[in-house]
């Protein structure tokens, strides 16, 4: 991914906790010699070296899993809030443009054995129901039910490189407090949140 060095963020704590709320990513390798993406989520974990792993699980039907391989890298783009900025906000005639937040993390991908992908289905589902009314749990789902795990593949990314790009029109410093307040004022929860990103910075 092309990053202006403004744009670029390094620092890991953050980018992991970005990863962590936007985990519904691309997947994307190569199959049949052209470009092959899926859209899955892709859990940031720690393998048993202390090492960072994304975990996730695709279709057995779907014939991306079949070009894994150890020596060859997959793509994972994870995609935050993103804007429109309007040029209009600006003390100087300039071209708008479009605010946003984006990894791209690159690894090489392992498959689990079914065992190691039940236990990362537990901690993907206790995960995502702790904010239901109702939550359910896997624990508590007959067999016959979770007979349909043997219809995934899952695998286990052990991470290689994180590129991460932070457009927040940080080289508009004399028109950065408009953007924000015209950026909050929109009603889309994209403007709002990339509003609330740069006021961090």
């Amino acid at each position: 991914m092309y990053i202006p060095e403004h744009n670029k963020n390094e620092n890991w704590e953050e980018i992991k906790d970005f990863i962590r709320k936007n985990s519904f990513a691309i997947l994307v390798n190569r199959h049949d010699g052209k470009p092959w993406a899926t859209h899955i989520p892709l859990e940031l974990e720690e393998n048993e070296s202390g090492r960072d792993i994304l975990v996730g699980h695709i279709a057995k039907a779907n014939p991306q899993w079949k070009a894994f391989s150890e020596d060859e890298e997959v793509l994972c783009i994870f995609n935050g809030p993103h804007a429109y900025v309007s040029s209009s906000w600006y003390q100087k005639e300039e071209v708008p443009t479009w605010n946003y937040i984006a990894v791209h993390v690159y690894g090489k991908p392992k498959i689990l054995n079914e065992a190691m992908v039940m236990a990362s289905l537990h901690r993907l589902v206790d995960k995502h129901e702790q904010g239901s009314k109702n939550p359910i749990s896997l624990q508590n789902m007959s067999p016959k039910t979770l007979r349909q795990v043997k219809g995934v593949v899952g695998f286990q990314i052990e991470i290689s490189d994180i590129q991460a790009k932070y457009k927040l029109s940080q080289t508009r410093e004399n028109d950065h407090e408009r953007i924000v307040k015209e950026l909050g004022e929109r009603q889309d929860a994209g403007s709002k949140a990339i509003s609330e990103h740069m006021k961090k910075r």
